[in-house]
């Protein structure tokens, strides 16, 4: 998915919260990150950064996201919860919290 920049650190803080929402860090997870990362052309740099923006700056660019790379945001939050071999019930609130303030349906 090609997104730029402001894009990137919106998805990248939306993911990376799903990840840090049990406060650890599993192998899966690490991989999962890796791969993203891949995947966006991203590094840690990024990621710092991506963890320094306000979540309401993130939902503002989010929101204003096409279809297609809100339906990526939310497969790739999915993938994270999913990442640890745990969908725990923060995780989905948080995801379905992201999706009711970007404006995308459960049915998208």
């Amino acid at each position: 998915m090609e997104l730029n920049i402001i894009e990137k650190l919106a998805v990248i803080k939306a993911v990376d919260e799903v990840i840090s929402m049990d406060d650890m860090l599993d192998i899966g997870e690490l991989d999962y990150l890796s791969q993203l990362a891949e995947v966006m052309n991203f590094d840690a740099e990024l990621l710092i950064q991506a963890r320094e923006v306000e979540a309401i700056e993130a939902i503002a660019v989010i929101q204003v996201m096409p279809e297609s790379k809100k339906a990526f945001l939310m497969r790739s939050m999915t993938e994270a919860a999913n990442a640890d071999g745990v969908v725990d019930e923060a995780e989905m609130h948080f995801i379905f919290r992201i999706m009711a303030a970007a404006g995308i349906s459960s049915g998208d």
